[in-house]
């Protein structure tokens, strides 16, 4: 079952929730009597997973792709526009 802690406390005790999450504990952080945050143990992930096709899937070189978006404006412009970089 999780902990709950209000803010304050979670402020003034972080070394404690935070050994707590150490050990496997999750803490869900309350504002006002409302979930606002969960503090969950930290899953070190070891880079891209691959799996297999699945049995009767067609070969990639087989997947028909999507018909192109009809598009207006230069997409460098659009890139540019967005990253503010006119």
């Amino acid at each position: 079952m999780d902990e709950e802690a209000g803010v304050a406390e979670l402020k003034a005790r972080l070394s404690h929730f935070l050994r707590r999450v150490r050990g496997g504990r999750s803490i869900t952080v309350v504002a006002r009597d409302r979930p606002v945050a969960r503090l969950v143990p930290y899953e070190q992930r070891r880079g891209l997973s691959v799996r297999e096709p699945l049995a009767g899937a067609p070969a990639l070189k087989d997947v028909p792709l999507p018909e192109p978006v009809p598009v207006e404006r230069d997409i460098v412009e659009l890139l540019r526009e967005e990253r503010g970089t006119r």
